[in-house]
């Protein structure tokens, strides 16, 4: 029996966090499971051995740095934590080890700052849990084939917990946030928002992918290629949170309903551009996506027509993109100050009715929808900023989220 467990940067913040992550280390290695922790950066930006603060210092100190050695100044943090957290566990008689990502064979390719997990070797953790210790790992790295030292980008503890989960075939990974689990939407802005019980990969992928933060996709995906179930649970207590595995597998779970709709998540900060395709080129929609794609500029919300290309970018990327249209000619309209707003669940394919209730929804609240869009387990609709608060409530009361569990 292996468990692996995943601690964020707030669990390792201070002496009382640092004293619940330890009792959850006991009771898992009391219990009898070979135990793999992994460890974020202590704290967040502001606080000494955040990343965030690690990056800003050289920042200000010198030209900055180029992404080989930036990616081992990153690293850094999770040492510092993984060392802490394995001082601590011995202070209370609990046998462990430090291992970097690239000790515990985490094997990458070359691209610094976003890294990709090519193989896990897990030899040398295997020997050391045969030996009863328990194996503590630096989260969000690992090293390439010839020893350089890598990134694998934001969310990256939650990949490399759930990487090495798979590659140890573990019986549950759990991920220790300061959340008591995935909740129907952000309880920042909609105050009704309740804890889930069981989510399917396919529905936490499409959250995490639109803008909740609870867990990274990339993470999600990892453990659902490998059929490895994902329990997000909060550091504070010892609920059980939020049960993540395969649909199938979780009807036979208390808190599973037949449920159109799981959750809804939103992104912020989208602009809206409209190019009209009416000049000579002879593939206007073409020109359009090569130049966002060769500019590093990410396109959503697309849709192609006849007459032209709608689709959204960043508020951020919006001048870049506009600076672009205009200088192959186009004369674009623009929208910016939108938000996204995603409605998500594994029930809806197939569902009649659920589109109508979105519409009916903000119709109700007098708020127009700028655009649409759908797959088999999210529609998406695009709402000015203004609106977005008052979108997620209507829409969590309308198909009564409140009472999900």
């Amino acid at each position: 029996m292996v468990t692996v467990q995943k601690f964020g940067g707030t669990s390792l913040s201070d002496a009382n966090a640092r004293a619940h992550v330890l009792r959850h280390i006991r009771r898992e290695y009391e219990a009898g499971a070979g135990l793999v922790v992994v460890v974020s950066a202590m704290g967040r930006r502001g606080e000494p051995y955040a990343t965030d603060t690690l990056l800003e210092w050289v920042g200000t100190n010198g030209a900055g740095l180029a992404e080989r050695e930036k990616d081992l100044l990153m690293s850094c943090g999770e040492l510092i934590s993984a060392a802490t957290l394995c001082s601590l566990l011995s202070a209370h008689d609990l046998p462990s080890v430090v291992l970097t990502g690239a000790q515990a064979g985490i094997v990458t390719d070359n691209k610094f700052g976003a890294a990709r997990i090519v193989e896990v070797k897990t030899e040398r953790i295997l020997a050391y849990l045969a030996q009863g210790k328990i194996v503590v790992v630096t989260g969000f790295q690992g090293a390439t084939a010839d020893g350089e030292v890598t990134t694998l980008g934001r969310g990256g503890s939650d990949t490399s917990a759930t990487a090495l989960g798979a590659a140890l075939q573990a019986d549950v990974v759990d991920i220790y946030t300061d959340v008591d689990g995935i909740l129907t939407a952000d309880p920042r802005v909609v105050s009704e928002a309740r804890q889930l019980a069981v989510v399917s990969y396919d529905e936490i992928c499409n959250m995490a992918h639109n803008g909740a933060k609870v867990i990274h996709p990339r993470a999600v995906e990892i453990a659902m290629k490998a059929g490895i179930p994902v329990r997000v649970r909060s550091t504070f207590s010892d609920g059980e949170g939020t049960l993540v595995t395969h649909a199938n597998a979780a009807e036979g779970h208390i808190g599973w309903s037949d449920r159109a709709v799981t959750g809804l998540a939103h992104v912020r900060g989208v602009t809206q551009i409209s190019v009209s395709a009416d000049r000579t080129a002879l593939n206007p929609q073409l020109e359009v996506f090569r130049a966002m794609a060769k500019n590093g500029i990410s396109v959503d919300f697309i849709n192609v027509m006849p007459a032209g290309v709608l689709y959204t970018v960043t508020d951020h990327d919006a001048p870049l993109a506009l600076r672009l249209l205009a200088e192959m000619g186009f004369e674009p309209r623009v929208r910016g100050g939108c938000a996204k707003v995603s409605v998500i669940g594994g029930g809806m394919n197939g569902e009649p009715g659920v589109m109508a209730k979105i519409v009916e929804a903000l119709d109700e609240r007098q708020i127009p929808i700028l655009q649409s869009a759908d797959s088999n387990t999210t529609i998406w609709v695009l709402v000015r900023e203004e609106d977005m608060a008052a979108a997620l409530t209507a829409l969590h009361s309308a198909f009564a989220l409140h009472a999900v569990s």
